[in-house]
């Protein structure tokens, strides 16, 4: 019986999202007045009583603090989130104080609508940056007898780069993180002798376009002098996992910034 429950899931889910009919009909036709009206409030796990979201309009906020609010819609026993990814639940059950749904996973999610409003979902609270420090870092390297020594400040920015993922429940959410600008100069003794700020869009052309439209600039090291000018490694990674890219930046002896993939 799970066995033929699983391929029956599957079938949905696979249904689902390859139906950009439904999708484009969900986002054409708003959700009914009265379910959308019974759908205000905010939603607790059956099993645990923890908030997981709040919905207000045609919005879902997160309990998440790094979650960003996304638009759904209900049509057709299916509930659309609409976030970098659409996704789609199939809906068992929706009453005015219950909805249960299934994953993609193939868990099934059991809410029902708190009874009071002080349950903490803010609706209204912005996502905040992390407060960060600049990290600065520096090497010295000599090279024919002279001592050069260059830096690199990671300045945190403003910049979101939102990334799909997980809940601990199996939603699917919108996560937020932040990107880097750093600032590169060189200087012997007291006199400097290059400086810039790097960003991640400079980049572009070098790596995968959607890797870079995710990632971050995360890190910057000096790492050589030779008789053409100095050289610093910039990392460009995935925030939400292990893929990185390594990146060789060329300064010559007149300025001119070039850069180079690490293979």
């Amino acid at each position: 019986m799970k066995i033929v429950v699983a391929v029956l899931l599957l079938s949905m889910f696979a249904s689902c999202t390859s139906k950009k009919a439904d999708e484009e009909g969900a986002r054409q036709h708003a959700t009914d007045t009265r379910v959308l009206e019974e759908l205000q409030g905010v939603w607790l796990d059956d099993n645990t009583e923890a908030p997981l979201f709040k919905i207000e309009g045609d919005s879902i906020y997160y309990a998440g603090q790094n979650n960003v609010p996304q638009q759904f819609a209900l049509f057709n026993d299916t509930l659309f989130i609409y976030g970098v990814q659409t996704v789609c639940y199939p809906v068992r059950r929706c009453t005015e104080h219950s909805i249960h749904f299934a994953t993609p996973q193939g868990d099934l999610v059991s809410l029902h609508k708190s009874e009071v409003d002080s349950v903490y979902v803010d609706s209204q609270q912005e996502i905040h940056q992390p407060v960060q420090e600049v990290i600065q870092k520096d090497s010295v390297i000599e090279f024919k007898g002279e001592r050069y020594r260059g830096y690199a400040y990671i300045n945190p920015t403003g910049i979101k780069v939102i990334r799909p993922g997980i809940s601990e429940e199996g939603l699917s959410v919108d996560n937020v993180f932040y990107d880097n600008v750093i600032h590169i100069c060189v200087y012997q003794g007291t006199r400097r002798l290059y400086s810039k700020d790097i960003k991640r869009p400079m980049f572009a052309g070098l790596v995968p376009d959607d890797f870079l439209n995710n990632s971050i600039l995360s890190d910057m090291n000096f790492i050589g002098v030779d008789a053409d000018g100095y050289v610093f490694e910039a990392t460009l990674c995935m925030p939400d996992g292990p893929t990185c890219y390594n990146i060789r930046l060329f300064v010559d002896l007149d300025g001119n910034l070039t850069f180079k993939l690490c293979q």
